[in-house]
């Protein structure tokens, strides 16, 4: 997964949201390095410095606030795959965590 010639990486990250949720139309953000952006549900790439820890964050939000928020630090050389749990209620902490 990672790219030696520009000393980048890319780290698979899987969004996850319960069958069940209690939330329609709400779709993730994720944060890496300070720089939001919006994502889609499912499994993504993002690329990153090869060189040094990053921290992800994930988060939703439903016009009037914000919920679901977890951050995960990716080592320098990590390169597993990555997965956001979103919570079931529109409220709480959502959870990232490293698969093998």
């Amino acid at each position: 997964m990672g790219d030696d010639r520009t000393g980048t990486r890319r780290i698979e990250l899987m969004l996850r949201k319960p069958w069940f949720a209690l939330y329609a139309g709400i779709r993730p953000t994720l944060v890496i390095g300070g720089r939001g952006q919006p994502t889609q549900w499912g499994l993504g790439t993002w690329q990153m410095p090869a060189d040094e820890a990053v921290t992800l964050g994930v988060f939703l939000f439903n016009r009037v606030w914000r919920f679901g928020a977890a951050e995960f630090t990716v080592a320098p050389g990590q390169t597993s795959t990555l997965v956001y749990q979103a919570p079931a209620l529109p409220f709480g902490r959502g959870r990232i965590r490293a698969t093998e």
